[in-house]
C-alpha cells in the first residue's frame, strides 16, 4: 500500500477515536439500570454518566439532571471525568501534530526523516490517549460486574454495562491502532560510513630515505 494512503488510514482511525472520546465523555449511558417493580408495573430506566444522570419512565420523556456535587459520584466516575478530559486534550493535540507530519502537507518540509519523527510523536500520543481512555472504561465495567454478582448489594442498586462503555472500548482500540500505524513511518537514521584511504607512497618512503642517504655519501666520497 502507498505510504500516503496508509497515513490517511491511520489518521482516519485516530480521528474516529477522537470523536468517540468526545462522545463517550458526554454520554450518560455509563451505568444503566432497567427494572420492573413487583407491585406497580412501571418500566423505569436510569442512566448514570460522568456529568449527569437521566431518568425515564414509560411514555414519559427523559429527564436529565446535572450532579449537585463531584463527591456524589463514585470514585471510578470521579477519576473518569479527569482521565477522559485529559484523553480529549491529548487526542486533539496529537491530531494536529499528525496533520503536520502527513506526506501531503508542507508543514514539516520535504524531509522524510523530519516528517517521520513528527508522526512518531503523534502516534505515541494517540496510543497514550487510548490507554487513558481504557482505564476509566475498564474500571467502571469491573465495578459494575463486581456489584452485580455481589449478593450483599441491593437489587435496586445494581447496574448494567451501558452503551458508552462499549463505545469506549472501540474508541480505545481505534486510538491505539491508528497511533501504531503512524509510528511505523519513522525511518531509522541513516548511518554514514567514511573510509580513509591509506596515504600514498607508504612503502616507498623508507626507500626514498635510503636513496637520499646513499646519494649524500656518494657526494662526500667525491670530495675526499
Amino acid at each position: 500500500m502507498d505510504k500516503g494512503a496508509l497515513q490517511i488510514a491511520g489518521l482516519v482511525l485516530c480521528g474516529i477515536g477522537l470523536i468517540g472520546t468526545c462522545a463517550v465523555t458526554g454520554m450518560p449511558q455509563w451505568r444503566v439500570t432497567a427494572f420492573i417493580e413487583s407491585n406497580i408495573v412501571v418500566f423505569e430506566t436510569l442512566w448514570e454518566g460522568l456529568w449527569m444522570n437521566c431518568f425515564r419512565q414509560a411514555n414519559i420523556r427523559m429527564q436529565c439532571k446535572m450532579y449537585d456535587s463531584l463527591l456524589a459520584l463514585t470514585p471510578d466516575l470521579q477519576a473518569g471525568r479527569a482521565l477522559m478530559c485529559v484523553a480529549i486534550c491529548l487526542s486533539f493535540l496529537a491530531f494536529i501534530i499528525a496533520i503536520a507530519g502527513m506526506k501531503c502537507t508542507q508543514c514539516g518540509g520535504d524531509n522524510e526523516r523530519t516528517k517521520g519523527l513528527i508522526l512518531l510523536v503523534s502516534g505515541i500520543t494517540f496510543i497514550l490517549s487510548g490507554i487513558i481512555v481504557l482505564i476509566p472504561i475498564s474500571w467502571t465495567a469491573n465495578n459494575i460486574i463486581r456489584d452485580f454478582y455481589n449478593p450483599l448489594v441491593n437489587v435496586a442498586q445494581k447496574r448494567e454495562l451501558g452503551d458508552a462503555l462499549y463505545i469506549g472500548w472501540a474508541t480505545a482500540l481505534a486510538l491505539v491502532a491508528g497511533g501504531a500505524i503512524l509510528c511505523c513511518f519513522c525511518s531509522p537514521a541513516e548511518r554514514k560510513y567514511t573510509y580513509k584511504l591509506p596515504p600514498k607512497n607508504i612503502s616507498s618512503a623508507p626507500q626514498e630515505k635510503v636513496r637520499r642517504k646513499t646519494s649524500s655519501l656518494y657526494s662526500k666520497s667525491q670530495y675526499v
